[in-house]
């Protein structure tokens, strides 16, 4: 019996020789294989058939190739990117093949070891917010920033998927999202008007969602959460998130103030750019910036 690997590996033959698969998520499949061209190892990542057969291979390579264009030190680059003869009768295969990081992602490190020490957190939220500040200067805006879309290489954090993500949730639309919980936005870091299906998204919900990473990354877990996506996508609308101090006591005000700056319910209240946010979060990156100094503790 013919397997879901094996038809990948088939249609991808020309390209690609597939070792493993290194993991599922909403939106894609992901495979560890050997590049047959440049003989390097990549991960290539093959997007969901329904997902495929919604957005199509115009559409999917029009956003592909905007997020080719983005070089940053902590950008996963983009190597290359196809649609791949899927059996007769059925939509092709659509794929992008990323390098292959030898480390973990965000998510497995926090599986690993729960919240984060503060510098560690401040390290990696200054990472990803010169990233997004990269992208936002292209006009890209990623809309599903969460800790599986980033990837620890050493000491340094790499986004990875950009384009992708926008991509699909307009292709796809918000019913797919909230009936069958699949990720477009991921509901735990969707914004409140992603949650709200705004049609006129911008470059603010990537800085919501940092709040909601910088959040789970200080408590170990993320602001609002439900029994459904709904759930979870209305308490983003309705509810105030709890104070990070009540969670993680001794987060100094300032970085308990930035959290919850960029979790502002309006896009006017949040920080205004990446930019702006990697200024408000360097002066935290000294020893003890992110934390209250032990004899100011009440």
């Amino acid at each position: 019996m013919t397997t879901q690997f094996d038809r990948v590996a088939a249609a991808l033959a020309d390209h690609f020789r597939l070792d493993r698969e290194l993991g599922q998520g909403g939106m894609a499949t992901v495979y560890l294989a050997e590049d047959l061209k440049h003989h390097r190892k990549v991960a290539v990542k093959v997007l969901r058939p329904e997902l495929a057969a919604s957005l199509g291979p115009d559409r999917f390579f029009r956003e592909i190739e905007v997020a080719a264009k983005l070089q940053h030190p902590h950008i996963l680059p983009l190597f290359d990117s196809g649609a791949s003869g899927g059996a007769a009768g059925s939509p092709d295969f659509l794929w992008y093949a990323m390098p292959f990081v030898d480390g973990e992602t965000l998510r497995d490190r926090l599986a690993r070891t729960g919240e984060l020490p503060v510098h560690d957190a401040i390290r990696i939220l200054i990472e990803v917010a010169d990233a997004l500040a990269e992208a936002h200067k292209h006009g890209v805006a990623h809309r599903d920033i969460k800790p599986e879309n980033i990837l620890l290489s050493g000491r340094h954090a790499l986004v990875s998927d950009f384009g992708v993500a926008k991509a699909v949730s307009e292709a796809t639309g918000r019913q797919q999202l909230t009936t069958a919980g699949v990720a477009l936005g991921t509901p735990a870091y969707m914004a409140p008007e992603q949650a709200a299906a705004d049609p006129h998204l911008d470059h603010r919900v990537d800085i919501y969602a940092l709040g909601v990473l910088a959040y789970e990354l200080l408590t170990g877990r993320t602001p609002f959460s439900g029994r459904t996506p709904q759930e979870t996508l209305a308490a983003h609308v309705m509810q105030a998130p709890e104070p990070v101090s009540r969670l993680r006591p001794g987060i100094s005000p300032a970085f308990e103030a930035l959290v919850m700056k960029c979790l502002a319910k309006r896009p006017a209240d949040r920080f205004q750019s990446a930019e702006e946010l990697v200024a408000a979060l360097e002066p935290l990156a000294t020893p003890s910036g992110g934390m209250t100094p032990a004899y100011t503790q009440p």
